[in-house]
């Protein structure tokens, strides 16, 4: 883990909350709009579109397409790595149910709560209120920093290894035999 201090993990942690919903309300509405594009140019089935995009479709319009379901998946990853991030939170072993409820309702959920809601939502004072939020950012930010991101990128750097070595699911990228490997069965998300 990287050597923070706590307010730089607080400053970054809150940042990366702050950004969430307006994260999952914009990829929804891409999500939408390439669902849409595929749609209109290839009509409804998916595997039809695929294979238009593939052999029919100009470079250009091509490229725009992989480019925008590429930060898709980009920021699906993100918000994996704070969904697991909860996961952790929730699990901690002092407050960590009402740190997770304080995270979700202040920063996750679709509806904007605002103070007095929260402060009767969460039954609490303002100043426990204000000392609590500031606990679960921080121990969200260690969650993020000590377990969710370096989990990922073990993940990337075993995918990463494999294709150098030629592996991909069920086929090799080389001629000659094909090595089967098979499927994790389990998200690397996950927490275990």
């Amino acid at each position: 883990m990287q050597n923070l201090d706590e307010k730089t993990l607080y400053s970054r942690s809150k940042l990366i909350l702050s950004a969430y919903r307006d994260i999952c309300w914009s990829t929804a509405g891409r999500a939408d709009q390439v669902r849409e594009d595929i749609i209109c140019y290839c009509g409804s089935q998916l595997d039809d579109a695929l294979i238009y995009l593939e052999t029919f479709a100009s470079d250009e319009v091509r490229e725009n397409f992989e480019e925008r379901v590429k930060t898709l998946f980009e920021t699906r990853w993100m918000i994996e790595l704070v969904e697991d991030t909860m996961v952790r939170v929730r699990d901690y072993p002092c407050n960590g149910n009402l740190y997770c409820e304080i995270l979700s309702k202040c920063y996750l959920t679709c509806f904007k709560y605002r103070e007095p809601e929260l402060l009767e939502i969460l039954n609490m004072e303002r100043s426990t209120f204000y000392d609590k939020k500031k606990e679960a950012v921080l121990v969200f930010g260690l969650s993020l920093w000590g377990n969710s991101i370096p989990k990922l990128r073990g993940f990337l750097r075993t995918a990463d290894e494999e294709e150098t070595e030629g592996y991909i699911y069920g086929s090799t990228v080389k001629t000659g035999p094909t090595k089967v490997r098979p499927f994790p069965d389990k998200n690397p998300m996950e927490v275990r």
